[in-house]
């Protein structure tokens, strides 16, 4: 009894080892037990990153071969350093700073040492690798952008952070990712799959080959080549016309919500973030607190909308049935309560209903009609909500929820937003009355503007806007393809649309008509303020100008905001103008036009608090900032005021 015990013992635990084995071997011999294994080095094989085609099919961005210089720390034997430095034109202190980086990521497994080689470092540098173990050449390709144009839309490539490794297994160190642009909105559909060989080691750490002959081995899978909307010959006019301007400009095609372009100025050309001095160039970049070319204007920087928010007005109040088109008010160079100026305006003829009110731009008219808007429910809160909802109905107030990679909210205020302001019940439609002419608490983008107008190009809904139009073998998200309704009824965006043809008719605009070209249009003009030493200081105002064309079934809508750019036919009109013609003629007949643009910079104008010299602020008050340290951003400035009168 005691034999056949011992028996089958022994017999059970023969099978228990086979049986720990056949799991080891087989269900456990996965690719994730490979990558914990130090007798096997792990070399990846990086895909080729998909190209990137205007909407004409214009090539825009490619690829070049690129050479990294990757190092398994426990693997690096003693070796010249001077002439291994000198080989890739590096310091000792980076040298060792590198190392050591590496090092702490991990001993064993490959980190890049020094990224990016050109062709000729490369090529001095692989006659002499075998002198230097722990250190060998890998191989992938980076960005090859066949323009200088379009920097915020392409976007860029960068090496991924510590958080982005720990959040997104796929990526390792030294791995490239996009930053911005569409490289960042499509960087899954573009990077492609990497795939990786499994290299055995010997007991010195050699290499002998392929892991079990290759079976665990994976091929690269490429990267998608995609489509985008903009139109590569209308963003580099855009870009032209926007020189020695700040500004946006967003042109969006009504019937579908493709973004024709989306300029911002001043910007760069994407190449810098191209290479080794990827870094350097980004950081001089990103620091220029004067420019600010890395910040994209047309999706992030939020002004008040101006006049061209007075048609929104415009349908809330024939939607909440308050006025109707023949509705006349009086103008006496603005708006009064009582005795109270609340708004001034320009001269024009006066009374004016709607048609009148839209193509003068007449300030007084559109406070009547805000306030009717207010006024109609005894609660005001109630009616800034009922306001509120109509306007954002258009895409104002919120996130689009398109495809970019960057964007802001905006802001349309609320019965709720004057509430914490003022205390519930404690304030009217008097205390508001500057958000009738796009003032006040509103602010939008202009891609939030360009869409406003695209939705009353199609007399009631909108496309959202978005820079795809085509991925290689896929299908680009049905969101972009459903319209949007607004809440205003289709039969009162007529009269708004005929006053907005007559803007170029016989308004604020008639010196902007471009020959066989239907456009109805909207001029504006912003108050601008800026905090220099916590001083609330009122600059040159900005121009705004937002347009569609044709006026029926219309093929382009256009918001343009051109900073310090005086009022809104000044520079805004002129540059819509000329979009419009480029987009559907293909040619400029205003040449008178596009030469005054061309020749016209603004930059005096953005120099002013920099300067050290004396500017009007107004009648009463003149300006004089003083730096006190050379190259600080405005906020770092002195102030000398030569007044008569306080500032408010």
């Amino acid at each position: 009894m005691r034999k056949l015990l011992l028996f089958i013992t022994v017999i059970t635990v023969g099978l228990l080892f086979i049986a720990r084995l056949f799991y080891l071997q087989i269900y456990t011999e996965n690719t994730d037990a490979l990558y914990e294994d130090n007798a096997i080095r792990k070399v990846y094989d990086y895909p080729k990153r998909g190209y990137v085609y205007d909407r004409n099919g214009k090539l825009l961005v490619a690829n070049q071969p690129s050479y990294d210089v990757m190092v398994i720390p426990r693997e690096v034997m003693p070796l010249d350093t001077l002439e291994f430095c000198a080989l890739l034109k590096i310091t000792k202190d980076y040298f060792i700073e590198t190392f050591n980086k590496a090092n702490h990521y991990s001993p064993r497994l490959p980190s890049p040492f020094v990224p990016q080689l050109s062709k000729q470092d490369y090529a001095a540098l692989q006659e002499k690798m075998r002198k230097f173990e722990g250190f060998y050449i890998q191989k992938r390709s980076i960005r090859d952008y066949q323009t200088s144009i379009g920097a915020n839309v392409l976007g860029d490539l960068g090496e991924v952070n510590q958080r982005t490794i720990e959040n997104k297994p796929y990526y390792n160190l030294g791995d490239l990712i996009g930053k911005q642009g569409i490289e960042l909105s499509y960087e899954e559909v573009l990077r492609g799959v990497k795939g990786i060989k499994f290299i055995q080691k010997d007991r010195f750490n050699k290499n002998i080959g392929p892991y079990k002959e290759g079976i665990y081995d994976t091929l690269p899978k490429p990267g998608k080549d995609i489509t985008i909307t903009i139109d590569a010959e209308l963003q580099k006019y855009g870009e032209l016309l926007m020189t020695n301007k700040h500004g946006g400009i967003v042109a969006i095609e009504p019937s579908t919500g493709e973004i024709l372009a989306m300029v911002t100025a001043p910007s760069y050309n994407p190449n810098l973030l191209v290479g080794r001095q990827r870094n350097k160039n980004f950081s001089k970049l990103f620091l220029d607190k004067r420019l600010k070319p890395t910040f994209d204007r047309g999706l992030q920087a939020q002004y008040p909308p101006g006049s061209p928010f007075k048609v929104m007005n415009a349908l809330i109040g024939l939607q909440e049935g308050v006025i109707d088109t023949n509705d006349t008010y009086p103008c006496r160079m603005g708006y009064y309560y009582g005795s109270q100026k609340l708004t001034g305006c320009h001269s024009h003829p006066s009374p004016l209903a709607m048609n009148g009110g839209i193509s003068q731009s007449c300030n007084a008219y559109f406070v009547n009609v805000y306030r009717r808007i207010i006024d109609k429910y005894k609660d005001p809160g109630k009616g800034m909500n009922v306001w509120a909802n109509h306007a954002k109905s258009f895409g104002l107030g919120n996130f689009l929820n398109n495809d970019l990679a960057v964007g802001q909210p905006g802001r349309i205020p609320d019965g709720d937003y004057y509430d914490r302001a003022y205390g519930d019940n404690r304030w009217g439609s008097t205390y508001i009355v500057s958000n009738a002419i796009g003032q006040g608490e509103v602010e939008t983008t202009p891609i939030q503007l360009a869409n406003m107008v695209a939705a009353i190009g199609n007399r009631g809904y909108y496309f959202t806007p978005h820079i795809i139009k085509n991925i290689e073998g896929s299908e680009i998200d049905s969101t972009f393809t459903k319209p949007k309704y607004t809440t205003i009824d289709k039969q009162h965006f007529e009269p708004v649309v005929q006053g907005m043809f007559d803007v170029y008719n016989e308004g604020t605009a008639t010196s902007l008509r471009i020959p066989g070209i239907d456009i109805c249009g909207k001029t504006g003009t912003a108050e601008n303020f800026m905090k220099i030493d916590s001083v609330k200081t009122q600059l040159t105002d900005h121009s705004i100008f937002v347009a569609f064309a044709p006026k029926d079934n219309p093929k382009i809508a256009i918001a343009v905001f051109v900073e310090n750019g005086y009022w809104g036919s000044r520079f805004a009109g002129r540059i819509a103008s000329l979009m419009i013609e480029k987009h559907i003629n293909g040619n400029i007949t205003r040449t008178d036009m596009e030469d005054w643009i061309l020749t016209h910079s603004l930059e005096d104008e953005y120099l002013k608090p920099y300067s050290g010299e004396p500017f009007k602020i107004n009648r009463e008050t003149t300006l004089k900032v003083v730096p006190n340290v050379k190259d600080h951003p405005v906020d770092h400035f002195a102030l000398e005021f030569e007044t008569n009168q306080p500032l408010n």
